[in-house]
């Protein structure tokens, strides 16, 4: 297997770190956008935006195929709800078996609750080089310096050892993952959490945090379980190791939308957790698995329920056992 040639697919807040964190590791990288993307073009046109600066290892196209053709691994970094039209794009301009495909986003499809790795492997007619990098960490914090963890995990399990330990720096360190059920769910739904915890910032209510945390990880746990995977796995950098970058930091922006939805703020920014919201709400049906959390959360969103009485159900009615 060979990640030197990389090619990125995103150019976005993430995307463009993942772009110039590979190029610290001595990657050829090349990152792909549409040509009518404004955000791409300015990219392109600055050499990097306002948290990062380009060295000369990485070059920009609009072209797809040679997008493709030049990669060894292509690492994905756009909207969960896009992957799917997207790989049908990739379908059409032919992946070869062997190019490794990392999914560097956390989300499920909202209309199916389908996972981002199946989607993948589906779409590409069982491509099976499927890789997800996932757990916690923000551009703004790995570019002063802060080193953190995460975890890279596959279906394919000899594809983890090789990317965990070509990708591991003094800036990140990789973790391999052998629960790709449970860190994916995880990931995707730890976003769910951020919202609530953004809602009990903006209520004023930051010390049931706590409880949000403890209550959050055993629902998720539940689902992981149900769905196949290890429920322990809820407790681990995916999901409940995530929760210090989600629940709590300046720069998530799912906690930021969950403030503002308490506050009757608008917030413009891509908020994941509010299509994952829906797609826990397909998985919880098709499960029967309880989610209160994920519940309230969608019903803020989508049907209209007054917030503090969801928060009111959530954590202040009868007394009943820890979990």
């Amino acid at each position: 297997m060979n990640n030197n040639n990389v090619t990125v697919i995103g150019s976005g807040r993430w995307g463009s770190f993942i772009a110039w964190y590979l190029s610290t590791l001595g990657k050829n990288v090349l990152i792909y956008g549409r040509g009518d993307s404004e955000r791409f073009n300015a990219l392109r046109t600055q050499r990097g935006n306002e948290h990062l600066k380009y060295n000369d290892t990485v070059s920009f196209t609009d072209d797809l195929k040679k997008a493709i053709e030049h990669a060894d691994a292509i690492y994905v970094s756009i909207s969960a709800q896009a992957v799917r039209d997207f790989m049908r794009q990739l379908a059409l301009v032919g992946v070869k078996k062997e190019k490794i495909i990392v999914l560097c986003m956390k989300g499920l499809e909202e209309r199916t609750g389908e996972r981002l790795s199946t989607i993948v492997s589906s779409t590409l007619h069982g491509h099976e080089n499927v890789a997800i990098w996932v757990g916690p960490g923000h551009v703004q914090d790995f570019l002063a310096g802060r080193p953190n963890c995460m975890v890279i995990d596959s279906a394919k399990q000899e594809l983890v050892p090789f990317l965990a330990e070509d990708l591991t720096s003094h800036l990140i360190r990789f973790y391999k993952g052998d629960d790709i059920i449970g860190n994916e769910v995880g990931a995707a739904a730890k976003n769910v959490i951020g919202i609530a915890a953004g809602a009990l910032d903006g209520l004023g209510c930051p010390a049931l945090k706590g409880a949000l945390m403890a209550r959050g990880a055993r629902e998720v746990g539940r689902l992981i379980a149900a769905m196949g995977g290890k429920g322990i796995s809820a407790y681990g950098l995916a999901h409940l190791g995530d929760y210090e970058a989600t629940l709590f930091s300046e720069f998530s922006h799912n906690r930021k939308y969950g403030r503002a939805l308490a506050e009757g703020k608008q917030f413009d920014s891509l908020a994941e957790g509010r299509s994952t919201s829906k797609a826990l709400m397909v998985l919880s049906a098709l499960y029967d698995v309880d989610m209160p959390i994920c519940t309230g959360v969608y019903e803020v969103i989508y049907s209209g329920a007054d917030i503090k009485t969801v928060i009111n159900d959530m954590f202040l009615r009868n007394i009943k056992k820890e979990f």
